[in-house]
């Protein structure tokens, strides 16, 4: 077990959050903590889930409306083929979730997730500066990302 996990801060909707994240990327929900006496919200109801996807923890904490979700942290995710890639794509995408730029993604609970493909990296750091160059530049041209674009750029 890792000593440190990401905390994720939700309004009231920690659980949904979770089984979303869960039914997407696998995993399974580890622990439900609810209010006791004396707790900001009603005696019993969930305060927080504890979730593993990809031998990792998270937290995921029914906080209210106080704090909100930004851009400076998401959720990156590695994907080998298109089918893992469009998936994903659409299940953060269902129930409100926008579609950004350069691959990522904001889910209804307005977390940003980033969905790579592996080859991506991979052609981005061609010591073949033409390659590298046109790749970039597909991937800066994108939203959800192409696996057959990309190679095709690759290939010139």
């Amino acid at each position: 077990m890792h000593k440190i996990s990401p905390f994720l801060w939700y309004n009231d909707d920690a659980e949904q959050a979770a089984e979303l994240y869960i039914s997407i990327f696998g995993g399974s929900i580890v622990e439900k903590r609810h209010w006791g006496p004396g707790g900001p919200s009603p005696e019993g109801s969930l305060q927080s889930v504890t979730f593993e996807i990809d031998g990792r923890e998270y937290q995921a904490f029914n906080g209210g409306p106080g704090q909100k979700f930004t851009e400076a942290v998401s959720m990156f995710v590695t994907v080998d083929t298109q089918q893992e890639l469009d998936a994903a794509w659409s299940k953060l995408l269902e129930g409100g979730g926008q579609p950004l730029a350069c691959g990522w993604i904001k889910d209804r609970f307005g977390l940003d997730w980033q969905l790579v493909p592996s080859i991506l990296s991979e052609l981005m750091v061609s010591p073949d500066r033409e390659v590298s160059g046109r790749v970039i530049k597909v991937m800066l041209d994108s939203i959800k990302f192409d696996f057959a674009e990309i190679r095709a750029a690759a290939e010139g």
